[in-house]
């Protein structure tokens, strides 16, 4: 069984690249009437893109370009979810744990929180659970997630803002180190700040923590960090591994195998690592698979690939997750 458990439906900022790469996304999953490249096939492309800047991500005409790719892929369940910083409703929860004074940093974030933070969260989960039974007529399971990022400290308010909405499933994710986003490109340059060993031994910290909360079905991307090519030798970090590793166990928590640093950052590498993927299939650890795509034609375009890895790997089943439970299913 193919699965793609972590989708979005849009991301910020809102730069000329989003513009360009949206309206890619639209004229390759959009059949059209015209020749490629004229100008009345522009001029078609530019009422594409129109329609979509005026309604938004959280429409059924937006998905419906998801569900074709799902049935062209043979994506049997799709998990789509939204960052949590996205929603207005809890931008506090994330202006009391990011860097926000006024350094060169703090302005940065400050900038970037800004620009990503605009949607509500009800129109979200509602457009998702509305296209449900209409995907389910098509053959593709549609379940409603939402990735939330673990900052230490967080738990007794995050646990009540995750029973806010009727999610599938809960991803957890940490983006931030003591504050900095570290996968933003326009903060990069802070980890030439760091003995990268010490740096990576606290975000472990911290993704233990995450695992250890119980707060989350998922931790996504164990080693996001590494986004940018700033990693120590790899031996380095093992003992590492080999804890959150037991630590996901311990707590009955599953991870993912996650593309999208494959296609979208310097490092080109799946989540976890091979050598990662090797210490966490070796411990049992629940695997789910997911490309993380933010448009339409990237859904399923790793699954495959990732499904081939962890049969490599010697994991036998994946999960997948509806109102709060998980169920297994053997690899093909």
């Amino acid at each position: 069984m193919k699965i793609d458990l972590h989708l979005h439906l849009e991301e910020g900022p809102y730069s000329p690249r989003w513009l360009q790469r949206t309206m890619e996304s639209l004229t390759a999953m959009t059949d059209s009437s015209e020749q490629i490249h004229t100008q009345a096939w522009m001029q078609e492309s530019f009422g594409l893109l129109e329609r979509r800047m005026a309604g938004g991500a959280f429409t059924s005409e937006w998905l419906d370009l998801y569900l074709k790719q799902a049935k062209q892929r043979g994506i049997h369940t799709v998990g789509i979810v939204d960052h949590l910083y996205r929603f207005t409703k809890y931008k506090a929860y994330y202006e009391k744990h990011m860097l926000l004074e006024d350094t060169l940093i703090g302005r940065l974030q400050r900038e970037w929180l800004d620009q990503v933070c605009m949607a509500d969260s009800d129109h979200f989960v509602a457009c998702i659970q509305a296209q449900k039974e209409k995907w389910q007529r098509e053959g593709v399971q549609l379940r409603l997630g939402i990735e939330a990022d673990y900052f230490p400290g967080c738990e007794q308010e995050l646990a009540g803002i995750l029973k806010e909405q009727p999610y599938d499933y809960v991803i957890g994710s940490v983006h931030f180190v003591d504050g900095w986003g570290f996968d933003n490109p326009a903060t990069q340059t802070y980890f030439e700040q760091f003995d990268l060993e010490v740096l990576y031994a606290r975000f472990f910290e911290i993704v233990g923590q995450a695992v250890s909360s119980r707060l989350f079905d998922i931790v996504a991307h164990l080693d996001n960090l590494k986004a940018f090519n700033y990693r120590p030798d790899e031996q380095r970090l093992l003992p590492m591994y080999e804890k959150i590793a037991d630590l996901l166990v311990a707590h009955d928590t599953a991870t993912e195998i996650n593309a999208g640093m494959v296609y979208r950052y310097p490092i080109r590498e799946m989540c976890p690592s091979p050598a990662f993927l090797a210490v966490l299939a070796a411990k049992g650890v629940l695997f789910t698979t997911s490309t993380d795509a933010h448009f339409p034609d990237d859904l399923g375009g790793y699954t495959d690939q990732q499904l081939e890895m962890l049969k490599q790997a010697g994991v036998r089943e994946i999960v997948t997750f509806q109102n709060r439970r998980r169920s297994r299913h053997w690899l093909e």
